[in-house]
């Protein structure tokens, strides 16, 4: 009997011509084993934790990334899941290679949304072929990640700015100022998921989400995935992450004993 493969090409197609797509069921194995990563990444936050406080907004809104070398249940569900094989169909390339993982929690009654944003400007790292993954450890009705279909293709990246203050990351000059999807009437994605579902991404895709007004936490992990095309590239500024001493210079992949190759 051949085995349903894990993705179906409708999907694929959808990832490549909207920049976002749901894959259900993605992380289902591993929601126990994310939930306790998340809380040691807690108890010991790393040194990119944030706290996005904003004057006037209420309650907590934490987030921590490149934690997987340090949170064991993180590099086993990266190196376990299915996400390297679904990675590799997305993005149309047979080497998968991580490179970071993100965390992201909003406790109930959090008013501060998460700001429109493309990650891609953030990063050091270009390539067509890209994937990120958000996946929600409580289940999501009302602050689901959202996604603007089609911005992938933009001629111009967005401008990348700080989610607490609001202020420009770099020049604003080469970029176009961030918009405001829904007075504008572009086509905004979200979903209602549960646990272990996942909304996969490209790092160029506009998005951002809701405060959590309701009265459950909202848990969710991300991880960042690169292919075959994705290379090395110099920003203006510091990026984020960081990564200090990398020591990678323009037109290199990414260097593998600090980013692994998960797949080919």
């Amino acid at each position: 009997m051949t085995q349903a493969p894990i993705i179906a090409q409708e999907q694929i197609d959808t990832y490549r011509r909207d920049g976002v797509v749901l894959v259900r069921g993605l992380f289902a194995d591993h929601v126990e084993t994310l939930r306790a990563g998340v809380a040691r990444n807690m108890d010991d936050p790393g040194p990119y934790a944030s706290e996005n406080k904003r004057d006037g907004e209420r309650g907590r809104f934490f987030d921590d990334y490149c934690n997987w070398q340090r949170i064991p249940e993180f590099e086993q569900v990266i190196r376990t899941s299915k996400a390297a094989e679904v990675a590799a169909a997305l993005m149309g390339s047979q080497r998968v290679q991580l490179f970071h993982d993100h965390v992201l929690v909003k406790e109930p009654g959090t008013s501060m949304a998460t700001p429109w944003h493309s990650d891609g400007p953030y990063y050091f790292v270009e390539g067509q072929q890209v994937v990120s993954f958000w996946s929600p450890l409580d289940p999501v009705t009302t602050a689901s990640l959202r996604c603007v279909a089609g911005s992938h293709l933009w001629e111009k990246d967005v401008l990348p700015t700080r989610w607490a203050k609001g202020d420009a990351f770099f020049d604003p000059a080469p970029y176009m100022p961030v918009p405001d999807p829904d007075a504008e009437g572009m086509t905004v994605v979200e979903y209602q998921m549960q646990p272990g579902d996942a909304v996969a991404f490209h790092y160029r895709t506009l998005h951002g989400a809701r405060g959590n007004t309701s009265d459950s936490r909202l848990r969710a992990f991300s991880l960042r995935l690169v292919g075959e095309d994705a290379r090395y590239v110099a920003r203006p500024g510091p990026t984020s992450p960081p990564f200090p001493g990398h020591d990678m210079q323009p037109g290199q992949r990414l260097r593998e004993d600090w980013f692994p190759v998960l797949r080919g």
